[in-house]
């Protein structure tokens, strides 16, 4: 049965222009999903549809096969969404107080919400900055601590808006390495890029997204000859379209 799946899904804004448009996707446990499209493409709304943040149209969204309209709640649990721009999300003014704010919102006990906080930071590897200010780390820590954030809601989707963006090389290895590692702990991943090269070769799945219609869906190696027909970059290598993905690993 599908983790997540989204049935006949959209949104028209209150202008009239419709963001995505009768999206259908099943997402099964496991999976690392690349969702990828143009800006504008609706991308990012369809996201925001996984866990209530955004109300559709039509359609619905189910997670575990129950509608999320029955326990907004515990769909924020079980799907966390990190942002394109983590400096949005942050709330606290460390990085512990970063972390505990979504377990305290839960009415959690003090001492359940305290491991909970323990467990994410040493898993993204961010011991060591618990009284540092949000703010003043880098790029990659950034991501780091948003993605902790996520983790201490303990869900078992993980939804990344973009989040190569702004960062240098070395934080897209910090962010990149930490994604593959919950993939590993047996998150299922949803991951939206424009930016084919990072990620791809890690992906079991490809999703395009063109217009807010969901136009491409299959094994990587099958539909990323068609990516720049929906104005999508292909990986290259010396200058020329790849002819498999193995080398992007």
């Amino acid at each position: 049965m599908p983790i997540l799946e989204t049935q006949n899904l959209t949104h028209v804004f209150p202008d009239g222009t419709v963001a995505i448009d009768n999206i259908n996707l099943k997402i099964y446990p496991g999976e690392f999903v690349v969702m990828a499209g143009a800006n504008g493409s609706g991308k990012t709304v369809l996201a925001r549809h996984f866990n209530g943040l955004l109300k559709p149209t039509k359609g619905q969204v189910l997670i575990d096969g129950q509608p999320i309209t029955k326990n907004i709640l515990e769909a924020r649990k079980k799907v966390g969404l990190v942002f394109q721009d983590p400096d949005r999300q942050f709330v606290g003014q460390t990085v512990t107080e970063e972390v505990a704010f979504g377990p305290e919102n839960l009415n959690l006990p003090p001492a359940q919400v305290e491991a909970m906080v323990k467990t994410a930071l040493e898993v993204v590897g961010l011991n060591r900055f618990s009284q540092q200010n949000p703010y003043v780390l880098s790029g990659g820590l950034k991501r780091k601590l948003a993605i902790a954030g996520v983790l201490a809601m303990q869900p078992k989707i993980i939804v990344l808006d973009e989040p190569f963006t702004g960062l240098d090389y070395p934080g897209v290895v910090q962010v990149l390495q930490q994604i593959l590692r919950l993939h590993e702990m047996g998150h299922t991943i949803i991951l939206i890029t424009h930016e084919l090269e990072k990620t791809l070769a890690h992906a079991g799945r490809l999703v395009i997204i063109n217009q807010g219609k969901l136009v491409e869906d299959g094994q990587p190696e099958a539909v990323v000859y068609r990516a720049e027909q929906y104005g999508i970059r292909m990986p290259l290598r010396k200058g020329e379209e790849v002819k498999d993905l193995t080398w992007l690993k």
